[in-house]
């Protein structure tokens, strides 16, 4: 935390001519302030009002954004889920390869996932039971959001770990609603 402190600068000071209640006032008031004047004759007077102000004003800690990590092997679905959150002050990001969500966890440090299940190599089910079994992300939460709206597939994506099931295709609030109650 930073302190700053002003130099009090002289003020005009305002006068009226004839009236005896504002004179008795000031009397007072400056009896008062003499009295608890504790700095010595010459010394530079501070301002009263000392300033405090942190590093967090100035941008360098700012809020947070949550980071959502979007596996998706449609490009303009992960386009479409980036846009919905980026203008919700989140910070996406996308990956087209289901092979690579363990590395990109590792450097990205996602609050929550997006899982699609249809993807070539590796489904989202696999990819959500890996991670559910690892001790390392098991905390992540998963959403799953894939066209697979039958109730087996919510039943199969909830024994595979999945917290979160949202159908495609999805209204923006069904999504930010999801990301929202985990993120």
């Amino acid at each position: 935390m930073l302190l700053k402190l002003r130099r009090m600068r002289e003020a005009p000071r305002f006068r009226p001519a004839a009236n005896p209640a504002f004179r008795a006032c000031n009397l007072l008031r400056n009896k008062h302030l003499a009295s608890h004047d504790t700095t010595p004759q010459g010394a530079p007077r501070l301002a009263a009002d000392v300033h405090l102000s942190s590093v967090e004003k100035y941008g360098e800690t700012a809020a947070v954004q949550k980071k959502v990590l979007i596996v998706d092997d449609s490009p303009a679905e992960v386009k479409l889920m980036t846009s919905l959150l980026e203008k919700e002050g989140y910070w996406p990001v996308g990956l087209n390869d289901p092979k690579l969500v363990e590395e990109a966890i590792v450097h990205e440090r996602p609050s929550v996932i997006l899982l699609d299940i249809v993807m070539p190599d590796r489904n989202g089910y696999q990819v959500c039971r890996d991670l559910k079994g690892n001790a390392e992300f098991n905390s992540i939460p998963v959403i799953m959001v894939t066209s697979k709206g039958s109730a087996s597939d919510k039943f199969w994506g909830e024994q595979q770990g999945a917290d979160g099931y949202v159908t495609k295709p999805f209204t923006r609030d069904e999504l930010l609603r999801a990301v929202r109650r985990f993120a």
